[in-house]
């Protein structure tokens, strides 16, 4: 068995100065954890290693995005970002957007049986300012990635995707439609992945709302469960049969997002 998890830390080091880091680990012990918003060079992250080896990739922008793996499996190969080819296919470099490459958006563990990708998927910001750059760009050349990784082998990928699928991913869809997050676009765009056959793992064992991994500050909406679940483990179909288990961890605090988790039978 593999357990993976993935978590939003939105600022590692603010995490581990919380305390909130080593009680986690200590705790859910994962075999691979995939991080987005580490928001640090590695240089400025001070942790034990408890026992994994990390690998960075951080955005070049100071205090801003940033993935990462820590694994305590060796993995066959480590690549950072998106191929350039794909970039300049889905026109993703420009003067309108810059280079998704050093944003530090998209990291790849290579294992024996599957590859790992860890996502942090742009915001499309309050005023949808980025909107386009997701629905036309982004996410149609993240999915071309996937597809490619694909024909070498099955591919997990997980992280925040920045959009809600369905109504039931978000306490109050309504008064939200069409705003960042449950635009039409933005949910077009990740049900892509899911036509091409990528699996949510966690709705392979759960269905209904009030199952979330991201809570605003505001309105303490946290402790009322109004939230939005924006984050995710998808799979390839090769992999379902492989699938035990997939949970959303609510009380694990640190960040605003809360980790996930998915346990494949490897």
């Amino acid at each position: 068995m593999t357990t993976l998890f993935s978590w939003n830390v939105n600022g590692l080091r603010a995490v581990i100065n919380k305390g909130a880091w080593d009680s986690f680990l200590d705790k859910y012990q994962p075999d691979v954890l995939a991080l987005q918003e580490i928001k640090a060079k590695p240089d400025q992250i001070i942790m034990t290693d408890n026992g994994y080896k990390a690998y960075w990739y951080p955005a070049e922008k100071p205090g801003y995005s940033g993935v990462a793996v820590l694994t305590k499996i060796e993995p066959l190969s480590i690549n950072f970002g998106l191929p350039e080819d794909i970039i300049k296919q889905y026109q993703l470099k420009g003067d309108l957007y810059g280079d998704p490459n050093q944003e530090g958006r998209v990291i790849t563990a290579e294992f024996k049986n599957y590859f790992l990708v860890s996502v942090y998927t742009p915001n499309a910001k309050e005023d949808l300012s980025r909107l386009e750059l997701r629905f036309k760009h982004w996410d149609p050349a993240f999915l071309a990635y996937l597809k490619r990784l694909e024909k070498t082998k099955p591919v997990a990928t997980c992280g925040d995707f920045n959009v809600a699928h369905t109504p039931e991913d978000l306490a109050n869809p309504k008064p939200n439609e069409g705003k960042k997050g449950f635009t039409q676009e933005e949910r077009t765009g990740f049900e892509a992945f899911i036509r091409a056959g990528f699996v949510d793992t966690f709705r392979l064992f759960k269905q209904g709302n009030g199952y979330y991994t991201w809570w605003s500050h505001f309105a303490n909406a946290r402790s009322r469960n109004i939230g939005w679940r924006i984050d995710y483990f998808l799979v390839s179909a090769a992999l379902k049969s492989m699938v035990s288990s997939a949970e959303i961890y609510p009380n694990v605090m640190g960040s605003d997002h809360c980790p996930i988790s998915l346990t494949l039978n490897f």
